[in-house]
């Protein structure tokens, strides 16, 4: 018997180039999503966080439970840059993951580039 609609959390099983961003999303691998995300080895996820939550190691769960294949993490604060909290910098540094924060437009150029060069890339891309 059918169940209806069943509603799942956004994840793309890949790593892709995001192709643009603005209007509270993002467009890659020919789909868009509205929201933030998380881009990372194990694919593209939804990410729920906005301009006004706190940069906190707990919204970067994800992002540390897969630090064994990250080295740089581009962290995307929106159009304005927020410092990263100097707790969730020592987190990131003590599992070997390098951050850096920029606007979110510097952040996807970035993660492009990087990405283009197999690097061991991620980014927490906040929308604008």
């Amino acid at each position: 018997m059918a169940k209806g609609i069943e509603i799942r959390a956004a994840h793309f099983p890949g790593r892709a180039p995001i192709d643009t961003y603005g209007n509270g999303g993002f467009r890659f691998a020919d789909m868009s999503h509205r929201g933030s995300i998380l881009c990372l080895p194990s694919g593209i996820y939804g990410w729920d966080m906005d301009v006004s939550e706190p940069l906190t190691p707990e919204n970067f769960s994800r992002v540390l439970d897969e630090a064994a294949d990250i080295e740089v993490l581009l962290v995307g604060t929106g159009t304005e840059l927020r410092r990263l909290p100097d707790e969730l910098k020592q987190v990131l540094k003590a599992r070997g993951i390098s951050s850096d924060p920029m606007s979110t437009g510097a952040a996807v150029r970035t993660f492009n580039i990087m990405l283009s060069e197999q690097r061991a890339v991620a980014a927490a891309l906040i929308a604008v």
